[in-house]
C-alpha cells in the first residue's frame, strides 16, 4: 500500500505540471519535501564554512594582541623629519653623535598624567626617548610603565628610592641598585618586555669607585650633555629658552629632563616642534637584543 500510495502521488505531480501554463512553478507540498533535503543539505556546508572562517578571524585577532603584548607597538602614524637613527649601546662609548643630534631622556618617573602626556607628545612627533625610572615610582604604577616600554622607548634604571648613592656606604648603594633593578623587572613583568641594562646616578652624584663598581655588574652608565635644569621652579618656557640656549651651543647633547614635572610635560610639544624646525634629530638608544621599533640602526 506505501509503493502504491508513492506512486499515485509521483504521477499527480506530473499530471499538474503538465497541466501548469508554461514559465510556471508548481508549488505542491510533495515537491517542497522532496526539495527541502538538498536544500539543507547545501546550506549545512556552507554554515559551516562561515563559522570556520569567523572563529579563524577570532583566532588571528587574539594571536595579534598577544603578539603586541611583548613587543614594540608602533603608537605613532609614522616617522617623522625629527626622527633619527637608533644606536645599539654596548658601552657608553657607542654614544657619538653627529652635528644636530639629541637624545631625549626622563629621570624619576614614572608619574602618571605627567608621563602620559609626555607620551603623547613624542608619539605625535615619531620620536623614542629613555627613561630612567626610580624603582618605587615603578612599583606604584606598572600600567604606565609598561605603557613606555611598549610604545617603543627605552626603560632605564635610576635606584629604588633616589639617593645620593655618594652619601651611602658602598654596600648599601649597590644594594639599593640592585632594588631598583628588582622593582622594574616586576612591573614589567608579564609584558614579554625587559629594561634595558643603563644606569643613570641620581643627583648625578657618582664616585669613581661606585662608577666601576656598577660597570662590573654588566651596567651602562647614561651621562648628561644638557641639564635642562626642570627641577628649578619655573615656567615651562624658561626650561625651553634654556635648553635650547645650550643645545645651540653645544651643537648635539644627550639632554635630561624629569617626567615627573607638570612644567616639562608642558613644554614637551613646543621643545620638539622647535628642533624639528631647526633641524635637530631625536636618536634613540637601546640595548643589544632589545626590540626593533620603527627607526633606522646606526
Amino acid at each position: 500500500m506505501g509503493r502504491l500510495a508513492l506512486i499515485l502521488m509521483a504521477a499527480l505531480v506530473v499530471a499538474g505540471c503538465q497541466s501548469a501554463a508554461p514559465g510556471t512553478t508548481v508549488s505542491s507540498p510533495t515537491v517542497a519535501a522532496l526539495q527541502r533535503p538538498q536544500a539543507v543539505a547545501t546550506a549545512a556546508p556552507q554554515r559551516q564554512k562561515s563559522q570556520k572562517r569567523s572563529t579563524q578571524r577570532k583566532r588571528a585577532r587574539g594571536k595579534t594582541r598577544r603578539h603586541t603584548a611583548g613587543t614594540c607597538v608602533r603608537a605613532v602614524a609614522g616617522a617623522s623629519s625629527l626622527t633619527g637613527r637608533t644606536i645599539t649601546v654596548r658601552s657608553a662609548g657607542d654614544i657619538k653623535l653627529r652635528r644636530r643630534e639629541v637624545v631625549l631622556t626622563f629621570d624619576d618617573g614614572p608619574a602618571p598624567g605627567r608621563t602620559n602626556r609626555i607620551l603623547t607628545a613624542l608619539g605625535n612627533y615619531g620620536v623614542r626617548a629613555t627613561f630612567f625610572v626610580v624603582g618605587r615610582a615603578a612599583k606604584a604604577y606598572p600600567s604606565l610603565l609598561k605603557r613606555v616600554a611598549r610604545e617603543g622607548h627605552t626603560v632605564a634604571h635610576h635606584t629604588y628610592s633616589h639617593p645620593n648613592l655618594r652619601k651611602l656606604s658602598h654596600g648599601r648603594a649597590l644594594a639599593e641598585v640592585s632594588r631598583g633593578e628588582r622593582a622594574v623587572a616586576r612591573a614589567l613583568s608579564g609584558s614579554g618586555l625587559a629594561a634595558a641594562n643603563f644606569f643613570r646616578f641620581p643627583y648625578l652624584a657618582d664616585s669613581r669607585v661606585l662608577r666601576s663598581a656598577i660597570r662590573s655588574r654588566g651596567s651602562v652608565i647614561i651621562d648628561v650633555d644638557i641639564d635642562s635644569k626642570d627641577y628649578f621652579k619655573t615656567s615651562g618656557s624658561r626650561v625651553l629658552a634654556r635648553t635650547m640656549a645650550r643645545l645651540r651651543k653645544r651643537g648635539r647633547g644627550i639632554i635630561l629632563f624629569h617626567d615627573i614635572h607638570a612644567r616639562t610635560a608642558s613644554m614637551l610639544p613646543d621643545l620638539l616642534a622647535t628642533l624639528r624646525r631647526e633641524g635637530y634629530k631625536v636618536v634613540h638608544l637601546r640595548a643589544p637584543g632589545a626590540s626593533a621599533c620603527p627607526g633606522a640602526t646606526s
